[in-house]
């Protein structure tokens, strides 16, 4: 294995979902400068979820015309405008329009549905790019999907987003009105107070527009290195389309009919009987409808419906306890990467069990948010070990199946890596669907203010 193709399968997974996940960690510095206010985050939810035309388009093509659609000049597109678009962002992010008399952040919300079309399509173009490499590498490539939404995390903590100090209400008001001192009570209410960034967000911007030009310059260098092309000389593993003699078809969204099968001995081929029709046939059709609503369930539960009550679920712990948890559970998606990469545990009972295990904490942080702004354990310690620790739980082991899935699924084939895509998309947007009218339009969910949580002890 080379150590220079790992590094770039890396920096290629990065480039997947920066930008939106850039854009989610700075809402607490864009909120207080746009017209929408706290509203963009539900903008932004149906902006993503209106942004799935990209993977449909690409499914339904390789669908229904197979060969057409060729992955690397798509992908060269939609990184291009990933790059283009962050720029752009950098300076028309805070721009308004007047539109039926009221202001609204036009280029602000034009522009994020294009990034998000760009991390959208990414999810049915860069697996299925991965098939050329060994299936190593796309562990490697999920683990840089993990770091995508982990490093502008670490940017905005040095940035200093959303950090709140909790200051005495009437010392604030002495100092803004010391005429009316004298008539106002000591009441004790504490103020909670933002600390200005230590950097602006067009500085963010152009950073994850240059996280998009790194992603661009390792897709090339996998295209084109020398390093990389020996890997695919010495791969033996031609599985699914990756036909002798027609390498080209291997990188198109083309499925063969009946898709070919990696090389084998004639003994092996007299032993081995397909179960299916589903790649090359190693599970039943009930284990792939099962290994696919999972994987819709799993994403379902990581991509949408718990990101959307995190802010419920911990911020009542306070703020340290919110930003730790947000960190962590960052950190655990590539650590579980890194774990399947040197412990693939293919066993399908055990994807269930560790799926079960990650739901339970699911289902806790849940309840923690319906509690929200008194959950359990609020005036505790131990309250705030535990949510974050159900968070990193939650994430790790979820994560794990998510790239236990991905590895299955490329032994299955290159269309096997396009569904695959598919499915992560599908599951993403039922949960955002599912969640948006429950937090947005019921308000189902209730914030405590960050400096006067009060709760029955």
């Amino acid at each position: 294995m080379s150590l220079l193709t790992h590094v770039l399968a890396c920096l290629f997974g990065m480039g997947s979902w920066v930008a939106i996940n850039g854009m989610w960690v700075e809402l607490p510095l864009i909120v207080p400068e746009i017209p929408e206010g706290w509203y963009l985050p539900s903008y932004l939810t149906v902006l993503i979820q209106m942004a799935n035309i990209g993977p449909l388009f690409i499914t339904l093509m390789h669908r229904f015309r197979p060969g057409l659609l060729n992955e690397r000049p798509v992908i060269y597109c939609i990184v291009a405008l990933g790059v283009v678009a962050t720029f752009l962002l950098a300076f028309f992010w805070n721009h308004t329009v007047t539109i039926g008399g009221s202001l609204h952040s036009v280029p602000l919300l034009v522009l994020c549905f294009l990034l998000s079309v760009v991390d959208c399509t990414s999810s049915v173009t860069f697996l299925p790019f991965m098939m050329q490499l060994r299936p190593q590498y796309l562990t490697t490539y999920f683990a840089g999907e993990g770091l995508s939404g982990l490093v502008p995390a670490l940017v905005a903590l040095i940035q200093g987003v959303g950090v709140v100090h909790c200051q005495n209400a009437t010392l604030t008001d002495s100092f803004n009105k010391t005429a009316d001192s004298s008539t106002m009570g000591d009441s004790g209410e504490l103020q909670a107070i933002y600390q200005p960034a230590k950097f602006s967000a067009q500085i963010f911007f152009l950073f994850l527009s240059a996280m998009m030009v790194v992603c661009l310059l390792a897709f090339v260098l996998l295209n084109h290195h020398p390093s990389v092309a020996r890997e695919k000389k010495n791969h033996l593993y031609f599985s699914g389309d990756l036909a002798p003699g027609g390498s080209e078809q291997g990188f198109s969204l083309h499925a063969q009919k009946p898709e070919q099968k990696p090389m084998i001995s004639p003994l092996e081929a007299v032993r081995f009987e397909p179960r299916s029709s589903f790649g090359r046939g190693t599970y039943s059709n009930m284990e792939v409808v099962f290994i696919f609503v999972v994987l819709a369930w799993v994403n379902a539960l990581t991509n949408a419906v718990l990101p959307s009550v995190q802010s419920y679920s911990c911020l009542p712990y306070g703020n340290q306890a919110y930003h730790l948890a947000a960190t962590m559970a960052a950190v655990a998606n590539p650590v579980a990467c890194f774990i399947a990469m040197f412990m693939p545990i293919r066993s399908l009972i055990f994807m269930c069990l560790l799926t079960v295990f990650g739901s339970g904490f699911g289902a806790y942080i849940m309840a923690m948010a319906a509690l929200s702004p008194c959950p359990l354990l609020v005036h505790s310690t131990y309250g705030t070990a535990v949510i974050v620790l159900a968070w990193i739980l939650f994430v790790l082991s979820l994560s794990y199946v998510k790239v236990i899935i991905g590895v299955i699924l490329r032994d299955e084939g290159h269309s096997a890596l396009v569904w695959c895509g598919a499915v992560v998309q599908l599951g993403s947007m039922l949960g955002a669907v599912s969640m948006f009218p429950l937090v947005s339009v019921y308000r189902l969910f209730k914030s405590g203010d960050a400096c006067n949580t009060k709760c029955p002890v």
